[in-house]
């Protein structure tokens, strides 16, 4: 999220949202709290500077899994309905209480998202994807698409696009949102993009193709690095494969924030997804959050489920709503950062 999300604010954090890890501090893991137990922090996090000192903002990417026909051969029926699974989505939104939210694979933006998030003080854009394979569903609940949160008392919006992005020329079935925010205590400006690439073996020059066109409207919409740039999404691509290749080299000085949970603090996590379909069990790291280093820094991440926590059945589960876990990071603004207005 920042599930997938992280927040902006005028004042360091006091303190550790539950289950985030303050980095650096090689080693420590702190067991995941139950969503429902978890208090509201009492400082704002907002991305701005307050004097000195730079604020804390706290980003959060899900991929919230839209209804479709995933084969996951050992979770219950009943754990896959969306009765079930909203309530654990938005526990865990409550939990994290995210300034800024990403959502992939949203097929109930209208009838539980907006309304339900509206209430809480976010405002959300939604970009559904032109050929939804939600809409080959019986009794679906319309296209699936990208989404994305912000809190409205702490950022306004300054621009937003809805980019349909394209491979070799050609328009394709994936989206894209970017938005320019403004920091409304202390007018600091960046810009927050989610996206979700082509899923499937054989489709990596196809992924690699709308990452780079990615990149290029994210490099005229952040005027060549001089806004502050976060990226989250569903990747679909191990680190391996070229797109993700792209996001390291590029020009906008991206780095990944995941990998600064490693021992050497270059590795990205074993996994993001871990699922059992009938053409097996598939373990893969997809999900990422990118940023712009020389402009922002990580405070904190959310450490990923343990193989225990997630279970013998894998994901999801009457415990956890999606295939992919939530990603949630805590951002600040470096103190002498160029192009931030």
């Amino acid at each position: 999220m920042f599930h997938s999300p992280r927040r902006l604010c005028s004042a360091l954090l006091q303190r550790d949202a539950p289950g985030l890890r303050r980095l650096p501090a090689p080693g420590l893991r702190r067991p995941l709290s139950p969503p429902a137990a978890v208090p509201r922090p009492a400082s704002p996090r907002l991305l701005a500077a307050a004097s000195a000192a730079s604020g804390a903002a706290r980003s959060c990417s899900r991929t919230a899994l839209g209804e479709g026909k995933d084969n996951f051969v050992q979770c219950p029926v009943e754990a896959l309905k969306w009765e079930e699974r909203k309530c654990l989505i938005l526990e865990e939104i409550l939990a994290y209480q995210p300034d800024i939210l990403c959502l992939q694979e949203v097929d109930h933006y209208f009838d539980t998202f907006q309304p339900l998030l509206s209430r809480l003080g976010y405002q959300g854009t939604f970009f559904p994807k032109p050929w939804s394979p939600c809409l080959d569903v019986e009794h679906n609940n319309g296209p699936d698409g990208c989404a994305l949160f912000f809190l409205q008392n702490r950022f306004k919006l300054v621009n937003s696009a809805n980019i349909r992005l394209t491979a070799m020329t050609l328009k394709t079935n994936q989206v894209a949102i970017a938005q320019t925010l403004e920091c409304k205590e202390s007018g600091r400006q960046f810009c927050i993009a989610v996206t979700h690439l082509k899923a499937r073996t054989g489709w990596e020059r196809f992924r690699s193709a709308q990452g780079c066109d990615l990149l290029q409207n994210l490099q005229n919409i952040t005027q060549g690095a001089k806004i502050p740039l976060i990226v989250c999404g569903d990747f679909n691509a191990e680190p391996t494969e070229e797109v993700y290749k792209h996001f390291a080299s590029s020009s906008l000085n991206l780095n990944s924030a995941y990998k600064l949970l490693s021992a050497d603090g270059q590795s990205e996590p074993p996994y993001t997804t871990w699922k059992i379909r009938t053409s097996g069990e598939c373990r893969h790291t997809l999900d990422y959050i990118w940023y712009s280093k020389h402009a922002l820094n990580v405070r904190s991440a959310l450490d990923l489920l343990t193989e225990e926590q997630i279970g013998p059945n894998r994901l999801p589960s009457f415990n956890y709503p999606s295939d992919h876990l939530s990603l949630v990071c805590d951002f600040s603004f470096t103190e002498e950062s160029d192009g931030l207005s």
